[in-house]
């Protein structure tokens, strides 16, 4: 056994290997999107988040003080089930509380309740009262919000970015003509497009009176795209992901 690999109940056919990779992969434990690192098996292209590969039996969670989530491999019961934090149907591991009902995905269940690159600080609410930069709406999911309060993000909607950009990642969708291209594009590079929330960002604010000026618009779009990026990489359970400069690739230029 090499230092670091590991048996896992989900593929005991090979041991998993960490590594790191700088393009979105798909979790075989969870079904979500993945980034940065991971344990994998390379002769099977098994790839799991490190919290599906190294999960706790059972954790609690500031949000829900009455409920202990145990760790289970598959939703229980017959019916489609919802992750409390971000509203997306559990498809594969899983974090349950018997008692509530209450169902978290592995990496919702780890979201750092504060992200901090020493500019920018975002903290996990489980309710805010604040409207979500990408949707506009107030409550919903779990959400970031910056201590200055001008920056509110949906854990949910970064979630819906993701899936709607299924596509665009692995395959390059060309939305005019409605073709794909194969997973390595036509330069053999292989695709990490997600689509950016800059005009969304500058739409939300062009609404608001008190960010009428160019300037003030453009900085405090920037900053948003900051949050942004913190969010994204945390959902796709590595916030280290940014050190890499990859979620910053994700909006646009």
């Amino acid at each position: 056994m090499k230092y670091n690999e590991i048996s896992h109940f989900s593929h005991p056919q090979h041991r998993l290997k960490p590594g790191y990779t700088e393009v979105p992969f798909k979790c075989d434990g969870c079904k979500e999107v993945g980034i940065g690192s991971n344990y994998k098996c390379t002769t099977c292209n098994y790839d799991l988040h490190v919290h599906c590969a190294l999960p706790s039996p059972s954790i609690t969670h500031p949000f829900y003080t009455k409920c202990s989530f145990q760790f289970l491999s598959r939703p229980p019961g017959p019916i489609a089930r919802y992750c409390n934090a971000c509203e997306k149907v559990v498809s594969g591991f899983v974090y349950h509380c018997k008692l509530c009902g209450f169902d978290l995905h592995p990496c919702c269940a780890k979201l750092p309740t504060m992200l901090d690159d020493g500019e920018v600080e975002l903290y996990l609410y489980r309710k805010v009262g604040s409207a979500c930069h990408r949707c506009g709406r107030k409550g919903r999911s779990w959400s970031y919000r910056s201590t200055c309060k001008k920056y509110n993000l949906h854990v949910a909607c970064v979630k819906e970015m993701l899936v709607e950009s299924w596509h665009e990642i692995y395959f390059g969708r060309d939305e005019a003509r409605g073709d794909y291209r194969d997973s390595y594009g036509q330069n053999g590079k292989i695709e990490t497009r997600i689509p950016s929330l800059k005009g969304t960002l500058q739409s939300y604010h062009h609404n608001h009176r008190h960010h009428h000026r160019k300037g003030k618009v453009k900085k405090c779009c920037e900053m948003a795209g900051l949050a942004m990026q913190f969010v994204i990489s945390a959902v796709l359970g590595d916030p280290t992901t940014l050190i890499a400069g990859v979620v910053g690739a994700f909006m646009s230029k």
